[in-house]
């Protein structure tokens, strides 16, 4: 496995995962001839043709972060024409295990990878899960992003500060949404947050969400009282005026959203950030792995992926191999840390 060499050292996130029969066939990758991987010398350079035969699974609901993230990737590779056409499909349940067991399941082959985050991090823990992230091969690491508190437009709720009041106050009426299962960044956010302003988190009324995509509506419609995810998924709905960020938690105002505030300037002492990369299954080649990492380092230094990261407000956190393995492996021990701290796992 092999660093990227423009790779910056990830700093450890100190905030950061329900086995099931699956019988998925159609949408799918399977471990058969399509495990040779013809184009394993295309992503390196010269003049072989493109990768071929690539798929990405996204491991909850059209419309989230990880679906975005991964029908992203795949559309700059493409056009780009460093791969071939690049099969995205959504295979959502469980916080992402569902996903994440398939992606095991798929030992060997080097034609599937998996979209994830820190949400499969945390929901591998509180779905006890028997697969694992240590399991997987890891392939790169890509974006940084920070929270949002994004609520309707007719809330009412026009700052963070009355928001935060009114939650203190009772927190049991203050429901709070997330597009994550307990254990995923969506709920870790409030969480903290809830520590942060003296809000018991075990008190927390929070419901989740399968994705981003499930949880914008909830918001609108106001069957929460507010969400709490990352920013850059609310992005059109904020132009469209269907919601509203009343903060960021990154340390500085994001550039995608300049007149927002971040809960620092607010008063409230919070930091948080959320990350997506992408794993392949076990026992793949080293070719195929080669192959991913290549691909990705081609796109990553593309201005193509370039234009994508300032157009979504991501922050570039590119490591490959041994790196982001480590990092994986950084992050799993955080965030059962703070998983324990709640109660949420023993």
């Amino acid at each position: 496995m092999r660093a990227h060499p423009t790779a910056r050292k990830a700093s450890l996130l100190t905030a950061g995962i329900a086995t099931a029969a699956l019988t998925l066939s159609a949408c799918g990758a399977t471990a058969d001839d399509t495990n040779t991987n013809a184009g394993a010398s295309g992503a390196t350079g010269g003049n072989a043709a493109p990768a071929s035969g690539l798929q990405i699974m996204v491991p909850n609901s059209p419309g989230g972060g990880y679906d975005t993230t991964a029908r992203t990737v795949a559309k700059v590779m493409e056009t780009e024409q460093i791969t071939g056409t690049v099969q995205v499909f959504n295979l959502p349940g469980a916080g992402g295990t569902v996903g994440l067991q398939r992606t095991v399941n798929e030992k060997g082959n080097g034609k599937l990878a998996m979209q994830m985050g820190l949400g499969v991090v945390g929901a591998a823990y509180t779905q006890k899960s028997q697969a694992t992230l240590n399991d997987t091969t890891p392939i790169a690491k890509l974006i940084e992003e920070a929270g949002a508190i994004v609520v309707s437009k007719d809330s009412p709720y026009k700052d963070i500060t009355s928001l935060i009041d009114a939650w203190k106050k009772d927190p049991s009426k203050v429901n709070v949404g997330g597009g994550s299962s307990p254990g995923g960044p969506d709920h870790l956010l409030p969480m903290r947050l809830a520590k942060a302003v003296g809000i018991e988190p075990k008190s927390v009324s929070f419901i989740s969400y399968d994705g981003g995509g499930e949880l914008l509506p909830a918001i609108i419609g106001n069957k929460i009282a507010f969400g709490a995810s990352g920013f850059g998924e609310f992005l059109d709905q904020v132009k469209a005026g269907q919601v509203k960020v009343l903060a960021v938690t990154s340390e500085e105002r994001i550039e995608a959203l300049p007149d927002v505030p971040t809960l620092k300037e607010s008063g409230v002492d919070f930091l948080f950030t959320n990350w997506r990369g992408i794993v392949a299954p076990p026992e793949i080649s080293d070719a195929d792995q080669a192959v991913w990492v290549d691909a990705l380092t081609k796109m990553h230094d593309s201005q193509a992926w370039k234009d994508e990261m300032k157009k979504r407000g991501w922050t570039d956190a590119f490591v490959t191999g041994d790196e982001f393995g480590t990092f994986l492996k950084e992050q799993d021990t955080a965030v059962a840390e703070i998983l324990t701290s709640l109660g949420l796992v023993s």
